[in-house]
């Protein structure tokens, strides 16, 4: 195997002219169209479930439908099928944050409910609710503070 000496810059330049060109375009609007779809899907479930329930239950019952929706697809290995479809369109809805949560817990429950499942399970999406919580904490002092002025 014959070996090239390249200085990083060279190989960048390398890496560029041999890499194929990313379709952004066709990315972007099949991310919107897929996450358009699944808000479509989401204001839907809100209608159906408001026509049984007080807004505020339906906003709830909206919410549970749509990670069960994320999570049973990641389960059935559809939701990768959708998200190479629909790009990152499938990653900003709460279907995204659902795929997030199952996706690595299907992935090592060979090894166990302890050290597979439960301590896999946040992998993804364990910052994404660790920084929620520490914004949501600052949003709040800032009301707080704002409403003592």
């Amino acid at each position: 195997m014959k070996r090239m000496n390249m200085t990083p810059a060279e190989y960048g330049e390398y890496a560029k002219r041999h890499s194929p060109g990313s379709p952004l375009g066709r990315d972007l609007i099949r991310a919107f169209l897929m996450g358009g779809a699944i808000c479509t899907l989401g204001q839907g479930l809100l209608q159906a479930w408001g026509s049984c329930l007080s807004q505020q239950d339906a906003a709830t019952a909206t919410s549970i439908t749509l990670v069960f929706l994320g999570a049973l697809l990641t389960a059935l290995g559809l939701y990768d099928r959708l998200a190479k479809l629909g790009a990152a369109g499938t990653l900003v809805p709460i279907t995204g944050f659902a795929n997030a949560v199952a996706a690595p817990a299907l992935e090592f429950k060979s090894e166990g409910l302890v050290t597979g499942t439960a301590s896999k399970i946040f992998t993804i999406a364990g910052p994404v609710i660790v920084y929620g919580i520490l914004a949501g904490t600052a949003y709040g002092l800032v009301l707080v503070l704002f409403s003592l002025v």
